[in-house]
């Protein structure tokens, strides 16, 4: 049985589905749903079956962690050591298609850190992203939704294609831009520049 599509509002979600999505991540589903920068496949991420099982679908090495989503800046500081120079720059970039480098706190499960002890986490200006954050109360993995080659899918019919045997919904907010977050790495108070993506970082370069 393949993943059902909902369309659901970009600006305006509607309640009602994103409670079915919030009750799916609950239940240890995997989803899709849409970002600032490529549609993501995610799920809780302080359910580490669902991790697993994310890793198997996207067919990534253990060894190269996710990024994962948190609802506002105060959410930041629980899952990774923010300094006051890392706080200035993640008020004045956030929300928005950036992915942080930062060192993670005792919450962060081990699978998601690098064997620095750092994660990558975003503060999503995106309505969807925002409110399943917020609804479900934790932090959502979010790694790209990606067919076979590498590709981003930036269309939930492709998603459903390549990867729906695995969801349990995805959240369609129509074509997505083909363009990945900005990374950049905040730790030992430097900011240095791992990608560049979406988001305009020039101000605090």
């Amino acid at each position: 049985m393949t993943a059902p599509i909902l369309q659901i509002h970009p600006v305006n979600p509607q309640p009602r589905l994103l409670d079915k999505a919030v009750q799916a991540l609950t239940r240890g589903a995997l989803i899709a749903y849409p970002t600032d920068s490529y549609y993501g496949l995610g799920c809780d991420l302080l359910d580490k079956r669902a991790i697993d099982r994310l890793y198997q679908l996207k067919g990534r090495d253990r060894r190269q962690p996710m990024s994962f989503l948190v609802a506002d800046l105060s959410e930041v500081a629980r899952y990774a050591k923010v300094s006051n120079f890392a706080y200035r720059v993640l008020r004045h970039l956030t929300p928005g298609p950036f992915t942080f480098i930062l060192e993670a706190t005792r919450l962060v499960p081990e699978i998601m850190q690098t064997r620095q002890k750092t994660v990558g986490l975003r503060v999503p200006e995106n309505a969807v992203a925002r409110e399943l954050c917020e609804r479900l109360g934790h932090p959502i993995v979010s790694t790209s939704a990606q067919n076979r080659d590498g590709e981003a899918l930036c269309d939930a019919e492709d998603i459903r294609d390549e990867l729906g045997h695995g969801l349990e919904l995805i959240l369609d907010t129509g074509t997505c831009v083909d363009e990945p977050s900005t990374v950049l790495s905040l730790v030992g108070d430097t900011i240095e520049l791992i990608r560049q993506g979406k988001g305009d970082a020039s101000s605090v370069l």
